[in-house]
C-alpha cells in the first residue's frame, strides 16, 4: 500500500478509536446540499459524516480491532462518528432519513457490538441521555423516600392522634396556643 493511502487508513483508525460508535450509511443519491445539511445538523449533536472508501474502511476496522462487517461495505460508503452519545447521531439520522429518503442505514458498531439498522432506529427512539439518567435516579430514590415516610409515619400519627383528642377537649391547639 502507498504511504498516502496508509496515511488515509491510520487517520481513519485514529477516528475510530476514539469513537464509542460507528454507524455505516449509504449515501447513493444524496445530493450535495442535503449532505451538508446532514453533516451540520450532525455536528450540532457532536457527530460527524465521513465520505469512506470501502477498503479502507475495512482496513481501518480490523487495525482498530473493530468487528468485521466487510459483507456490508459495498457502494457508496459515508461513515457517522462521534464523541458522545450514539443516541444522539441516531435521532439525527432517523429524523434525516424521513425528511430526505436517504442515506440507507447498513449497519453499525456501538462498543464493540455490531448493530442492524433496525436496531440503530431502536436506539434513535430512546429518551436522550439525561431523561434516562434523570428517570434512574428517581427509580432508586423511591426506595429511600418511602422509608422516610414509613419511619415518619408513627410520629405522624401519634400527632394527630394528640390534635383530634385536644380539639375533642375543647383545648386550643398546640400550635395556635402561644403563652
Amino acid at each position: 500500500m502507498r504511504p498516502e493511502k496508509i496515511n488515509i487508513v491510520e487517520d481513519l483508525q485514529a477516528k475510530l478509536n476514539a469513537s464509542p460508535f460507528v454507524l455505516v450509511t449509504d449515501y447513493t443519491g444524496l445530493r450535495v446540499d442535503q449532505f451538508s445539511i446532514l453533516r451540520n445538523r450532525l455536528a450540532d449533536n457532536g457527530a460527524e459524516c465521513k465520505v469512506v472508501k470501502n477498503t479502507f474502511l475495512r482496513r481501518a476496522m480490523s487495525d482498530a480491532g473493530l468487528p468485521d462487517i466487510g459483507a456490508d461495505l459495498k457502494g457508496q460508503t459515508a461513515i457517522v462518528i462521534g464523541e458522545k452519545d450514539v443516541a444522539a447521531a441516531a435521532k439525527v439520522l432517523k429524523a434525516f432519513v424521513a425528511e430526505f429518503k436517504k442515506p440507507e442505514l447498513k449497519i453499525g458498531v456501538v462498543g464493540s457490538a455490531v448493530v442492524t439498522a433496525d436496531q440503530i432506529n431502536a436506539i434513535a427512539d430512546l429518551p436522550s441521555r439525561e431523561i434516562l439518567l434523570g428517570q434512574l435516579l428517581g427509580v432508586m430514590q423511591a426506595p429511600a423516600s418511602t422509608l422516610v415516610r414509613l419511619l415518619n409515619e408513627p410520629a405522624s400519627a401519634l400527632a394527630r392522634v394528640l390534635k383530634a383528642k385536644a380539639d375533642a377537649a375543647g383545648e386550643p391547639a398546640a400550635e395556635t396556643a402561644v403563652a
